[in-house]
């Protein structure tokens, strides 16, 4: 070995560089980061989107008695399914079973399933394969051996050469544990088939109400995302809501309400991920799963006019992607089934024709499973001018200094918010992933020649003017510079006008627009 002068002696006169130099190399190395960082970003930002051809594809429950024929999707727009449910089997939480009754050899045997799934492919259709559902364990949920668990997926891949996975995760699917081992296995899988040349468009499928995804829910995408796995969208079930319903609010309502709510939350989930999508390209990670007909929930039915309405609300946002459940249930119960508020398999409790759902939801929408495989494609982030102009806009600018009341509606960043409850200082666009944490409810954009939309007033004398020397006990009306209040509690000498500037102590309260619409049908 050399000793330290021995090396000294073989490396020469040292040059120093001078403290200008050192700084300029600084700066060329920062500035080359940050370019390079930035270019990464965009990469980032650019990667990510849906495609471009809305397709329709109902379930299908392979286990359910009688036997789906796919030979009736032959005349119809609907030739893609969605098979379900792969599941643990009984005897190993990884071995895949459908439906927890057949193994997939047994499912060829028994169910005829691999011819009828080529016959299907005869037809011009395709499959896609879903996983979990609400009676069984989905695979991720009980293997906890990641290489067994991978292995699982591979197997139902192989065996029916499909490429769209969709999974269905309800109860314990959608736990802490399962949904990042999931991920895990599933980002490594996709890109083990990137390398091989293959695409693997991967769905969630997760339960919903009108105000959107759940916690668990949102957890489940953030999972994946925080994993690197590249999602083809998230398809939402839009089905028994019960209470969540509020009154008066049909089921393609509740429904419409759901999907707005959830590409909201999905953008936000994207950003926390550091990826940047735009409006459009998240609408075309979007899909919807009505339940036809009867739901689980008593008072929930969605009827043909439901289907109707969702299709011209699906077109209008170019969603993606439209199921159903199921197709085996798009038929009328017979004479024979009594009580059709108990949900059926094999009908769907309303009277109607034969796959009469399949054609209402699908029309229109006639791309492919095999279309939407390919899941990342260049799409830069739309650029738009988010300054609102007075003049353009409906209703009022927000300013974090205005009070705002219950039903209060103001334009922000060119969309129309609607306030829940009294409010100060929050922002509409807030990026919060439940709707519950802010009290603005987005209604939808500010339209093309859109001009400010006159505010409701009463008329002259409809109360007497406010005098400062009367007074007024609570519900007291008063009108003050052509605005109506009312008295919350006694009070002399208390100028409605601060009930603006410091709406908590002052004893005014002005009506809300609801409120003037009303008195002024009373009047009329």
């Amino acid at each position: 070995m050399n000793t330290e002068k021995e090396i000294k002696k073989t490396e020469g006169p040292v040059r120093r560089l001078s403290p200008i130099r050192v700084v300029l190399a600084l700066v060329v190395i920062a500035g080359l980061s940050y370019f390079a960082f930035l270019s990464f970003r965009q990469w980032q930002d650019n990667r990510f989107i849906g495609n471009s051809n809305p397709w329709f594809a109902p379930y299908v429950d392979v286990t359910a008695t009688p036997y789906y024929d796919f030979e009736k999707l032959g005349t119809t727009p609907a030739k893609n399914v969605v098979l379900s449910f792969i599941v643990s089997s009984a005897e190993d939480a990884c071995i895949p079973s459908w439906g927890k009754a057949y193994s997939l050899d047994k499912a060829n045997a028994q169910l005829d399933l691999d011819r009828r799934i080529a016959r299907l492919r005869q037809l011009g259709g395709d499959i896609a394969v879903s996983f979990g559902g609400l009676l069984n364990d989905e695979l991720a949920t009980n293997c906890t051996d990641s290489q067994k668990l991978s292995a699982a997926y591979k197997s139902v891949i192989e065996k029916y050469s499909v490429y769209t996975l969709d999974f269905d995760l309800e109860g314990n699917g959608l736990s802490e544990d399962a949904a990042a081992r999931r991920a895990q296995v599933l980002a490594n899988l996709q890109q083990e088939l990137r390398d091989q040349g293959k695409n693997l468009a991967i769905w969630l499928t997760l339960p919903v109400i009108p105000s959107g995804l759940t916690e668990s829910g949102t957890n489940a995408v953030a999972a994946m995302l925080a994993n690197g796995v590249d999602l083809a969208g998230v398809n939402i079930m839009t089905m028994n809501y019960g209470q969540s319903r509020v009154t008066g609010q049909t089921m393609e309502q509740a429904s419409e309400r759901a999907l707005i709510e959830t590409q909201r939350q999905l953008g936000i989930l994207y950003k926390n991920a550091g990826i940047n999508l735009s409006d459009s390209t998240l609408w075309k990670k979007i899909g919807a799963t009505p339940m036809i007909g009867q739901n689980d929930v008593l008072t929930d039915i969605f009827t043909l006019e439901d289907a109707k309405a969702l299709n011209k609300f699906v077109a209008s946002k170019s969603i993606i992607r439209v199921s159903m459940w199921s197709a085996n249930r798009d038929i009328q119960c017979g004479e024979n089934y009594a009580n059709l508020t108990m949900v059926s398999d094999s009908c769907s409790g309303i009277k109607q024709d034969s796959l009469a759902f399949i054609y209402a939801l699908s029309s229109e929408m006639d791309g492919t499973i095999m279309q939407n495989i390919v899941t990342t494609q260049e799409d830069g982030q739309e650029t738009t001018n988010d300054i609102d102009d007075p003049a353009s806009s409906p209703y009022q600018i927000w300013s974090e200094l205005n009070v705002y009341l219950e039903g209060t509606k103001v334009v922000w960043h060119k969309n129309v918010y609607q306030a829940k409850w009294w409010t100060q200082g929050d922002l509409p666009d807030n990026p919060v992933l439940q709707s519950w944490q802010t009290p603005w409810q987005l209604i939808g954009p500010v339209l093309p020649g859109e001009k400010p939309v006159a505010q409701l007033t009463l008329p002259e004398g409809t109360y007497p003017a406010w005098s400062g020397t009367t007074q007024y006990d609570s519900g007291n009306r008063v009108m003050f510079n052509g605005v109506p209040y009312v008295a919350k509690w006694w009070t002399q000498g208390d100028s409605p006008a601060a009930a603006t500037a410091d709406p908590t102590s002052s004893p005014w309260l002005a009506l809300t627009q609801a409120q003037i619409e009303e008195i002024l049908k009373e009047n009329k």
